[in-house]
């Protein structure tokens, strides 16, 4: 089968029979028969590339089309495949109800058996690298180009390889194609949102091949899916179906596709440089765009025609909003109900009932997630100010949840309703601490001692603390307790008496 290939591959070169048969050995009679089947045929190399050495032989050697007659009726049948076969495509439309439309119309015309068989041969001349049916809206196939593209440092000359991401629907064939720096699981979701865009909404499945950004361990039967890359299926609603390992058929429509793109993209960037990866991607959607909309040979419609039709009207919707990627962390509740998001050092509450547990937090940009055993136990809007606390008061003991609502606005109140002394020096307390939070228990303190000693006591303790510039709970209570809030009732401290041996003031001039 090697000689047919290679007849052909000549022949598309412009080479001559003479010179073909000279370089195969392959008899005339024989080689003109291949090269007269093959322009019959109406195939092109790309084809032919794709083709199997046993799909090429079953194609040369059971295919005759100078022998074969069609009858009137089955010429009048040829016309119509294109539109049957358009229909076919769409969700519970069978070969069987196309004939019994065919046949009404019809009534003279050929039976289901030659409908059937006819259809299949009309099939393998315009599609013959094609095995498997795909419904409308069912499946969308990704995987990356095993080539890679370059981009050119325009200081240093020096190339940078880059991924090439293609996606292809599997009923109307509509192909997406992208560069991007990497196959890394940031990158491959966004080139996988960036398909749902383009096509303008969701099939029901995701073909994926066995990457790691994807599968975390590929299975013949249960195969495990990466945790990122099912959260954003789960966002967008779709199935994630890998291949199986070594099964090539499971892959081979975008395989078949990567290798279309070689030609129809590939070739019409050669000898092209290209700095950015927005100037790369660019050349490659003009080239991918007349790809989509080129006529296909027998059926006088575009690949993007036969989406528009059958496929954009089956699709699910898009979700109002694109996709965030999430990070994790992991982290130890602590005491006090909240756990730190190390990246912005802020805190975050959970349900007191999770306290010294170990859980895991899933951040973007704008939310904070708090998981346990796999199940959100806390969900807040991400706040970037370090050594904050965002707390909910439903996630606190019912002991704690006044706690939850300490701020430096109801202390100043709550002493102030005691006397302005007071609340000048629970004032001076709060904005000598580096984060107020910290003066937080000093001042529960100090306002509670009015109900051991009295408002007018701690007045008087306030005012002496001010006076020893001592700030704390603590000096407050040591002046209570001694009684050094009362001036007039403190001894009169002795002067020094004098002596000879007493150095006075002078000395130390």
């Amino acid at each position: 089968m090697s000689k047919i290939r290679q007849i052909l591959r000549l022949h598309s070169q412009g080479e001559s029979n003479l010179a073909i048969y000279r370089l195969t050995g392959v008899s005339r009679n024989t080689l003109k028969k291949y090269i007269k089947d093959y322009n019959t045929l109406n195939l092109n190399m790309i084809e032919i590339e794709d083709l199997s050495e046993h799909d090429l032989d079953e194609l040369f050697t059971q295919f005759k089309p100078h022998k074969q007659r069609r009858s009137d009726k089955a010429q009048e049948l040829y016309a119509l495949f294109p539109e049957i076969d358009k229909q076919l495509k769409r969700k519970g439309i069978t070969q069987q109800l196309m004939w019994e439309e065919y046949y009404a119309r019809h009534p003279d015309g050929l039976k289901l058996s030659q409908f059937g068989y006819h259809y299949a041969l009309w099939k393998q001349q315009v599609s013959p690298t094609m095995h498997m049916d795909h419904k409308a809206g069912d499946k969308l196939y990704v995987d990356y180009a095993g080539e890679k593209l370059h981009l050119v440092d325009p200081d240093t000359g020096e190339l940078q390889p880059v991924e090439v991401f293609v996606a292809i629907l599997g009923c109307s064939q509509l192909t997406y194609v992208e560069a991007s720096y990497s196959q890394q699981k940031e990158d491959l979701i966004d080139s996988c949102e960036r398909t749902l865009h383009y096509i303008g909404g969701v099939p029901n499945a995701l073909v994926t091949d066995n990457l790691k950004s994807a599968v975390t361990k590929s299975s013949k039967y249960e195969p495990v899916i990466n945790e990122y890359f099912a959260d954003f299926a789960d966002h967008y609603s779709i199935s994630v179906l890998p291949t199986r390992a070594y099964k090539p058929r499971d892959k081979s429509l975008v395989e078949g596709a990567v290798k279309i793109i070689y030609t129809r993209i590939y070739a019409k960037l050669r000898g092209k440089t290209f700095h950015t990866l927005n100037d790369l991607n660019q050349a490659i959607w003009a080239a991918l765009e007349e790809h989509n909309n080129t006529l296909l040979r027998g059926r006088h419609y575009s690949w993007r025609m036969q989406f528009t039709e059958v496929e954009m009207p089956v699709l699910n919707a898009l979700p109002p909003l694109k996709y965030e990627h999430k990070k994790q962390v992991f982290a130890t509740v602590m005491k006090n109900g909240h756990v730190c998001l190390g990246p912005d050092k802020h805190y975050y509450s959970v349900p007191y009932q999770n306290i010294g547990k170990k859980v895991k937090l899933l951040y973007t940009n704008h939310r904070v997630e708090v998981y346990y055993n796999y199940e959100r136990i806390a969900s807040h809007d991400r706040m970037r100010s370090p050594y904050g606390y965002t707390t909910l008061t439903e996630h606190l003991a019912s002991t704690h949840q006044f706690v939850g609502g300490w701020t430096p606005e109801k202390f100043l109140s709550w002493a102030e309703s005691i006397d302005t002394v007071v609340r000048q020096y629970i004032y001076i307390i709060l904005n000598k601490k580096q984060h107020v939070e910290q003066a937080y228990k000093s001042c529960v303190g100090i306002l509670a001692l009015n109900k051991k000693y009295g408002n007018q006591r701690l007045i008087n303790a306030c005012k002496r603390g001010i006076e020893y510039d001592m700030y704390n709970y603590k000096s407050i209570e040591m002046i209570l307790k001694r009684g050094l809030d009362h001036p007039e009732e403190q001894e009169t401290l002795p002067l020094m008496p004098l002596h000879k041996n007493i150095r006075g003031e002078h000395y130390y001039n």
